[in-house]
């Protein structure tokens, strides 16, 4: 008879524990409904809300022996922590032509395929008169080992150029507050373009430092120098049109997120 009393015993406590692997166990207290109402709740506020991000990288006045310049590099994006649209412009203006020399506004969407990298396409449009490009775009931006800021992307304009950069920068902190940042870009070309002076291969290569100092985290001016250098036949391009395919130019600006 005891016997029985403890088998009987023993496949209780299995019926209930295995009850309580199928079903959670707060549930049991405060009602199936209510907890996944909670359970959802929590999953949103970490990592499922929708959040928005505008950064301006650059916004600088640039002065070098050839011209005066003024450049902005814009980054925006909204969505989560997998998903998000991000849009982005880089452009230059020349003070002293009254004219753009470079505009491009890129949609992307963005998912994340690690912790520290996102996988982005989408489309990407010159305004450059006469010589205006829509271009796929297929992107890899993130933090690299040692923490490195890169996005590295590549172009193909619906006149079947493909071209390319890759950028990286790093942030030195000094101070809480006075913060070094390096930065270096390389610009390539898959073919020879004639109409935008641009030749096969590498084309161009930049390489910067800034010091800013953030007056609060949102709000930083800085001062800087940026040295660019055109390669190959690119710079060729530049000679015969009486240029100099190397620059150094004084920049200060601002960079301003929220």
């Amino acid at each position: 008879m005891r016997m029985l009393l403890t088998a009987a015993l023993i496949a209780g406590l299995a019926g209930a524990g295995a009850q309580a692997a199928d079903e959670p166990y707060a549930d049991q207290f405060y009602g199936a409904d209510a907890m996944e109402e909670a359970r959802h709740e929590l999953r949103h506020e970490t990592g499922g809300m929708r959040q928005f991000f505008f950064q301006t990288d650059r916004l600088e006045y640039r002065s070098s022996d050839s011209e005066d310049a003024a450049l902005w590099d814009i980054n925006a994006w909204y969505g989560g922590r997998i998903n998000r649209l991000w849009i982005k412009s880089e452009a230059e203006y020349s003070l002293d032509h009254g004219a753009f020399e470079e505009a491009r506004v890129e949609a992307l969407w963005s998912r994340a395929i690690t912790p520290y990298f996102d996988l982005q396409g989408g489309i990407a449009h010159d305004f450059e008169d006469g010589n205006g490009r829509t271009h796929a775009v297929a992107a890899l931006q993130g933090l690299a080992p040692y923490w490195f800021e890169v996005d590295v992307s590549a172009y193909l304009s619906n006149r079947g150029e493909l071209t390319g950069s890759a950028e990286a920068e790093y942030e030195l902190l000094l101070t809480q507050r006075l913060i070094l940042q390096p930065r270096a870009e390389l610009a390539w070309s898959a073919e020879d373009m004639p109409s935008l002076e641009t030749g096969a291969g590498l084309t161009s290569i930049e390489a910067g430092l800034r010091l800013r100092y953030e007056i609060v985290r949102q709000f930083a001016p800085y001062v800087g120098i940026e040295w660019t250098r055109q390669l190959g036949e690119t710079a060729d391009y530049t000679r015969a049109a009486g240029g100099d395919p190397e620059s150094t130019a004084i920049v200060a600006g601002l960079r301003i997120w929220f």
